[in-house]
């Protein structure tokens, strides 16, 4: 399934400055019974935003009209605990295009860059600028350039690197998962075939 083309996002961001967020706090098992990406940002966080009679809990972040944009930025070890696929696509079918914070969990970070969510592993002292940031203003706008590799808080035009593998990179750039990708290569695929020995 394809998804949006990534280039440069510039966005304001929402911040969620807790440590150790579990797949399970970012979309709850009783949610994963669809097979379909659509419909889990209904969901995201949802014990966190909201009370058991389903009214929204104020104190949470998601539930702040002051904060919006593409962008979450999380604190360290974002996306731990279990493998399941439904955390992404949550943030995804949320809004959210990019994931910012110091530390990614391996599983989670794949199951981002597969469906079109880009995570950006930045300094935790650069994570604090951003947190800072947002702080004074939470209307400040961050630039991602995913072809420059770069993060940048644009009120100061501080910035500062991220990584990303090469072919994951050339797949968000496109709008590929993993099989959009084959499927681009198909002729050269097919040709390939065609002139190996049977």
């Amino acid at each position: 399934m394809a998804y949006d083309k990534f280039d440069i996002l510039t966005s304001t961001a929402v911040p969620l400055p807790i440590e150790n967020v579990d797949t399970d706090q970012i979309i709850p098992a009783r949610f994963l019974k669809a097979t379909e990406r659509k419909g889990f940002g209904d969901n995201l966080f949802r014990d966190w935003r909201y009370n058991q009679d389903n009214t929204p809990k104020r104190d949470f972040v998601l539930n702040n009209p002051i904060y919006g944009g593409k962008i979450l930025v999380g604190g360290k070890n974002f996306g731990s605990g279990s493998s399941r696929e439904h955390a992404a696509w949550a943030v995804y079918d949320y809004g959210f295009r990019c994931v910012i914070s110091s530390f990614f969990a391996d599983i989670f970070r794949n199951n981002c860059l597969n469906i079109g969510v880009l995570p950006v592993q930045v300094s935790a002292d650069f994570l604090q600028k951003i947190f800072t940031a947002i702080e004074k203003d939470p209307k400040a706008e961050f630039e991602v350039n995913l072809p420059e590799q770069k993060v940048t808080i644009l009120a100061t035009g501080e910035s500062e690197p991220f990584d990303i593998n090469t072919y994951k990179k050339g797949n968000m750039t496109n709008g590929f998962d993993d099989i959009d990708y084959l499927l681009n290569i198909k002729d050269d695929i097919e040709k390939f075939a065609k002139s190996r020995p049977f």
